[in-house]
Parts: structure tokens; C-alpha cells; sequence
């Protein structure tokens, strides 16, 4: 007969190997979102799976009593009432697979990244992929391809270590996480050769998401530089330097990028001056067309790519002073429209945008509450990096989509489990060490 003992022993055990398998996921996810769509889609859910053996293996629930967990129970129910609504297998499919993401959030909150050394570890991670997107996008402005042999895209865009164009809205996700602890660390030593470091880790940043040439990721991360030195008194003036010497640097690009030119300066100025008659307005206005049309209940996941061909029509948007826009084939229509709150409004409705908006106002409540940037860099610049996220004016892309759900929800997870009490006292990055050493 087995002693009792051995019971509590076996079950420790078996704890301890789904804590290391779910790290072990944890660690490699930024690297499959560089590669694999399909396999950080994996990844995650094996996390999210993980995360609910081990909690009915602990016979510890506590985190389902998380404030913000309510909201996001609502918005799945949502979800999953308007696309049984609608009744496309497909739609409802992938409703019942939503709570991933918000599992896999809560396993970084009180899981997988309690631990002050994990947080420490993952962050070191990014800072290493950081410097090789870096260098992928300056060997390809340098010779013309990157080390698979790749040219930047058609428009001149870099694409750095991708294929297509998205490392911009990459190094966006490393910048503020992994990057800026170490520069923000450097600037409150008070030797010399830290600071330099700081500095000119700064400026290689900011002038490569220059030469990238992707407008949205230029325009949030000064976003999120500006909402960094709001915080913090000390980054003021070189905020200030690094907006005066990007504007040079912009000016400079005829001569240095003619093609980044045209499309970070001369292409986005043209759809700012006729937005509404752009491609980003036009989507837009079929979104809210949408949304007018179906406000209660949505059209369910993937209701926008599944409707948007089917002809609509309100006269609501003259009210803003904007034309209507029948949607049908011939305009205003793509998988997604390019903002997170009109994907959410357009497959939950209203009220599921109500209850998003609600889970997103428990996350930077919890943020600022434990904000302090001196003491703790590493939560500050998580905390900017989920208002970057957030912030609603911006172009971007599918939500519920990897990698963009899984930068999002590991984030988010991530500034919940850096803002508890008890493991504030130590929260800065590892790779900020290297300056202590030079």
C-alpha cells in the first residue's frame, strides 16, 4: 500500500515539472513569435492548458479572483453568444478557443513570471532578439539583404530578420520591455561610461526604427518615449534630444532612404490630409457601418472579414461629418479592420466593448498603483509598453491573431505579476547588469 506520504511528494513533483514546462514555453515563445505563427499559437495554448493542471493540481483557484478576470468572462461569453448568433461553425469554433489568451495572461500573472529571476530571464531573452532584429535591419541597409539573402520590401521598408514587412511592429515590442530598463538604468548611474552606453543604445533604437520606415510603429514609439518622460524627469532632456535629432534625421532621408521617404513622410502625410478617402478610412467607416448595423450583439469572431462584403448601409456617420460608405466588394473591406476596438465592437458589439474596455482599465489601474520608475524601471516601461498596446488611435493588426494576441496577453501578464507588492523589490532587467560590469 503506498504511504500517504507519498502522495503530497509525487504531487510536489509533478507541480515542480508543469512549472518547468510551462517556463520552458514561456522562454521560447518571443523566439516562435519571430518564426511561427502556427507554433507560438501552440505554445500559448499548452501554457494556458498547464496553467489550469497545475492550479487544480495546487487546488488553488485564488487567481480566478483577479479583478479584471470578470470583464474578460464577460467578453468571452459575449463572444460566444454573438457567434452562435450568427451560426458560422468557424466563428463559434474559435470563440470557445478565446479564453486562451486570457489564460495565458493570468499563467504569466500567477504563474509562470511570480518569480522575480523568471521575469529577469525573459527579459534578458528579448534583449537578445532585440540586438539581432538591430543588426538583421542595419546589415540590410548596409548591403542591401539581410543574412537570408532577403532585400528590404518593394515600399523600402526594412524587414530585418522577416521576410515581409513587420519589423517595426516588432522592435516596437522589444523597445519598451527589454531595451529602455537598460537605458533608463544607465541614466541614473552615476558614472560616466554607463551613461554613454545608455545613450548610444538609445540612439540605435530610435535611428532604426527610423531607417525601418513603418509609420505606425514611428508614431507609438514616440508615443510611448513621450509618455516615458512624463514619468520620469531625468528622461526629459534626452527625450527632448532624441525628438530633435529623429527630426533631423527624417529630414535627412531623401538624401540617406529615398524610399523610406516616401513612405514614412511624403505617403502618410497624403493619407492623413484624405483619411477618409484613404484605405485605413475606408475600412474604418465599414467597421463603424458594422457596428451602427449590429450594436447589441456584433457578428460574432471574424465578423468583419466574414461581412464585410454584404452591402450595409447608415446614414449614422453624416452625423460626424463623414460621407456613408455602402460596404460591399468594391471598397472597405479586408480580414480586419486595423483597430482593436472596432474588431472587438464588430464581433461583440457594444457591450463587448464595454467589458474589453473594462479588463483593460483593471490592467493600468494595477500598473499605476505600483508605478515607480526608479526604483523599478522594469514594471514602468511594461506599464508604457501596455499603453503603447492600448492606445486607440492607431493602425493595427488582428487581435485574436498570433503574434500580435500573444505580444499582447504575455504583456499584460507580465506588468500584472511585475506590479504585486511583493515582488517589487526587484524588478530591473537582467541585461541592465552589463553596464554595472563595463
Amino acid at each position: 500500500m503506498t504511504p500517504a506520504s507519498s502522495v503530497p511528494r509525487s504531487s510536489g513533483r509533478l507541480a515542480a515539472a508543469l512549472t518547468l514546462c510551462g517556463t520552458g514555453c514561456t522562454f521560447l515563445l518571443p523566439f516562435l513569435f519571430f518564426y511561427s505563427r502556427a507554433l507560438s499559437d501552440v505554445a500559448a495554448t499548452v501554457i494556458a492548458c498547464l496553467f489550469l493542471l497545475y492550479s487544480a493540481l495546487q487546488k488553488d483557484w485564488a487567481w480566478i479572483r483577479k479583478d479584471w478576470l470578470r470583464p474578460a468572462a464577460v467578453f468571452c461569453g459575449l463572444c460566444l453568444i454573438s457567434s452562435l448568433h450568427i451560426g458560422l461553425k468557424g466563428a463559434w469554433v474559435q470563440a470557445l478557443c478565446l479564453p486562451r489568451l486570457f489564460l495565458l495572461a493570468a499563467a504569466m500573472e500567477s504563474w509562470i513570471l511570480v518569480s522575480a529571476s523568471r521575469r529577469r530571464a525573459l527579459a534578458s531573452i528579448l534583449f537578445v532578439l532585440a540586438f539581432w532584429l538591430i543588426g538583421q535591419c542595419w546589415k540590410q541597409y548596409l548591403t542591401g539583404t539581410n543574412l537570408l539573402g532577403y532585400p528590404p520590401a518593394d515600399d523600402g521598408a526594412l524587414t530585418g530578420p522577416f521576410v515581409k514587412p513587420r519589423a517595426g511592429f516588432t522592435l516596437l515590442m522589444l523597445f519598451f520591455p527589454a531595451l529602455m530598463p537598460v537605458v533608463l538604468q544607465a541614466f541614473y548611474s552615476k558614472r560616466l561610461r554607463p551613461w554613454i552606453g545608455g545613450v548610444a543604445l538609445l540612439v540605435l533604437s530610435v535611428t532604426t526604427m527610423v531607417l525601418i520606415g513603418q509609420r505606425m510603429s514611428n508614431v507609438l514609439l514616440l508615443f510611448g518615449l513621450m509618455l516615458t518622460a512624463l514619468m520620469i524627469p531625468r528622461f526629459r532632456i534626452p527625450f527632448a534630444l532624441i525628438v530633435v535629432g529623429g527630426a533631423g534625421l527624417v529630414a535627412s532621408l531623401p538624401t540617406i532612404s529615398p524610399r523610406t521617404y516616401a513612405k514614412l513622410v511624403l505617403k502618410f502625410s497624403n493619407q492623413l490630409h484624405h483619411f477618409t478617402q484613404s484605405d485605413y478610412g475606408k475600412l474604418y467607416r465599414t467597421a463603424v457601418t458594422m457596428i451602427v448595423s449590429h450594436p447589441w450583439l456584433g457578428l460574432g469572431m471574424d465578423g468583419f472579414r466574414n461581412f464585410c462584403h454584404t452591402p450595409l448601409h447608415t446614414d449614422a456617420l453624416t452625423g460626424f461629418g463623414l460621407p456613408p460608405l455602402d460596404s460591399d466588394t468594391a471598397q472597405g473591406c479586408n480580414i480586419h479592420p486595423h483597430n482593436y476596438y472596432l474588431q472587438i465592437a464588430t464581433t461583440a458589439g457594444l457591450p463587448g466593448l464595454v467589458a474589453f474596455a473594462w479588463m483593460l482599465f483593471c490592467w493600468v489601474r494595477t500598473g499605476l498603483r505600483a508605478l515607480s520608475p526608479v526604483r523599478n524601471p522594469q514594471q514602468a516601461m511594461l506599464f508604457v509598453m501596455c499603453c503603447v498596446l492600448i492606445w486607440p488611435v492607431a493602425s493595427t493588426s488582428a487581435l485574436f491573431s498570433f503574434p500580435t494576441a500573444g505580444w499582447f496577453f504575455l504583456f499584460a501578464g507580465w506588468l500584472l505579476a511585475a506590479s504585486e507588492p511583493i515582488s517589487s523589490p526587484d524588478q530591473s532587467s537582467a541585461a541592465a547588469s552589463l553596464f554595472k560590469k563595463i
